[in-house]
């Protein structure tokens, strides 16, 4: 009986975007031009070259790479033959890196060697349960996919994967310490596709441009624009006037940022220049945006902007705030993230689960297709997240009377700086590792360019000394740039609560004070 109700695969959308629209321009990336049909060709040589080293329904593969069209045809041929996929943070550190290929139990790792030969290397040496290191082209350490590829004649598609198989494993951080994955089967990722393609607001023809990474938040624009017949140009990464040249040149009419990527365009000495005409659609997400950049962002490209709210655990568009509710009229509307997306329940609750009433402060909570299966072998974490029936977001928000929601503040510690998560608890661990360091407490400030920066207070160890610029290279080096403090402050002792844990509130309150909201 349950066969009845069974949807499909998920790589059977791109299937079906390849059969309609064969010849018509896939992506872009730089003079790489790649048809749909052309774009099947690639995905069969692929799947077939995974299967002829041994990759059967149920392995996983990880991949490591910068915004190439091989990273998302490398995807869609694991979705193909049944092989799950979890990408490598494009800025993650080593120890991040080798603890996902550990944790998710990866057999197979696919690096972009153009960009990372030295970090491919560093991880063959370290994940020995790895079968398999694969490179989209020649690198001198790993099997060359791409030449092993070419020598397979594309086949007829067929799909081997089950609509029971794990299609992706996405590690997001953990207040914990360590990060965790987030499992997503069809049934999750096909109603976030259908969900997308109901709620954005689509220009008549898609060109969208992709700056932000491809194997993160810009690569799950991907299959919505194929759905549309449109084209997914893609950029190496973000640069200002990279970005308004491309625009110009392609005319674009749909494009992704991050808040913090949309602030450096309004203040590039060079925007008034290029021609923006053509966008139709400006999509942010990721992050709050500020009220007062957001006026100014449409008073030059004009009523073009539509925000998404989703997380790992609901992808994508739990709510939208689409072109048509940036209202200047209603200036309120602009801290909004919007209304909830056809097909959820989304509702604001409080400890006892019960919804509050409108303008008081409760967490959001999600049902509906979306949410994802759970965290990948953490079962008491699973327990919280779907307490009483719902995902729980960990984000504080307030409704008002029309049923639009307004984050006021995350009751996680979580830090979102330039559209990226930082947990707090993964950079104090690293600051505490320093010799000079006795306690560390982080938090997120507000800062016009970041949305948030990440700040730590410090508490030296009695005669020891460290400076703020060093302890901000020793975790640039131990954890990556983006969890790289923006400030350190020095301190006699950290501020505790009545457990003895250090009062992340009260040193909030010194940076946000005055503030409506505890976000940026």
């Amino acid at each position: 009986m349950s066969e009845l109700y069974q949807g499909c695969v998920a790589i059977e959308l791109t299937l079906r975007a390849i059969q309609r629209y064969g010849e018509r321009t896939a992506i872009l990336c730089g003079e790489q031009r790649i048809t749909y049909r052309a774009m099947g060709e690639r995905i069969s040589q692929l799947a077939q070259a995974l299967k002829s080293l041994g990759l059967r329904r149920g392995d996983a593969l990880a991949q490591l790479s910068a915004n190439r069209p091989e990273a998302l045809l490398l995807g869609a041929a694991c979705g193909l033959i049944g092989v799950r996929a979890t990408p490598l943070h494009p800025l993650g550190s080593l120890d991040d890196h080798a603890f996902v290929l550990e944790d998710a139990e990866i057999g197979a790792l696919a690096v972009d060697s153009q960009k990372f030969a030295e970090r491919g290397r560093a991880l063959k040496a370290r994940a020995g349960q790895l079968k398999h290191v694969l490179s989209y082209d020649q690198s001198g350490f790993a099997t060359d996919l791409g030449a092993l590829a070419d020598s397979f004649a594309p086949q007829p598609l067929v799909v081997e994967a089950t609509p029971e198989d794990i299609v992706s494993i996405n590690y997001t951080g953990g207040t914990t310490g360590r990060s965790k994955g987030v499992v997503h089967r069809s049934r999750s990722l096909v109603a976030t596709m259908v969900t997308c393609l109901t709620e954005w607001d689509w220009p008549e023809e898609v060109r969208l441009l992709a700056a932000t990474p491809v194997s993160h938040a810009a690569g799950a624009m991907f299959v919505p624009t194929l759905m549309r017949g449109g084209t997914y140009v893609i950029q190496p990464g973000f640069d200002a006037e990279a970005f308004l040249a491309a625009i110009e040149r392609h005319r674009i009419t749909m494009a992704f940022l991050v808040p913090t990527m949309i602030y450096v365009l309004l203040d590039h000495p060079k925007l008034k220049r290029y021609d923006t005409s053509s966008l139709e659609t400006m999509v942010y997400g990721a992050a709050p945006m500020s009220p007062t950049r957001l006026r100014d962002a449409m008073a030059h490209f004009g009523p073009v902007f539509m925000q998404l709210y989703g997380q790992t655990e609901a992808p994508q568009v739990v709510t939208a705030l689409r072109r048509a509710d940036h209202d200047l009229a209603r200036p309120e509307r602009l801290g909004s993230c919007g209304l909830p997306a056809a097909g959820l329940q989304v509702k604001v609750l409080c400890d006892n689960l019960r919804e509050v009433a409108p303008g008081e402060v409760g967490e959001i909570c999600v049902r509906g297709p979306l949410v994802m299966e759970g965290y990948w072998k953490r079962p008491e974490e699973n327990a919280a997240v779907f307490r009483g029936g719902w995902l729980h977001t960990g984000d504080m928000a307030k409704a008002d009377g029309d049923g639009f929601f307004y984050i006021v503040d995350r009751s996680k510690d979580m830090i979102i700086s330039g559209g990226f998560n930082v947990f707090p608890r993964e950079v104090e661990d690293v600051l505490t590792q320093h010799p000079a360091v006795s306690a560390a407490a982080v938090i997120g400030v507000p800062d016009p360019k970041w949305g948030e920066a990440v700040k730590a207070i410090i508490v030296r160890r009695p005669g020891a000394a460290a400076t703020a610029d060093q302890l901000m290279a020793w975790v640039k080096e131990k954890k990556g740039a983006v969890y790289a403090p923006k400030s350190v402050d020095f301190a006699d002792s950290l501020p505790v609560t009545a457990l003895g844990k250090p009062d992340k509130k009260a040193l909030r309150a010194r940076y946000w004070a005055g503030r409506e909201r505890q976000v940026s």
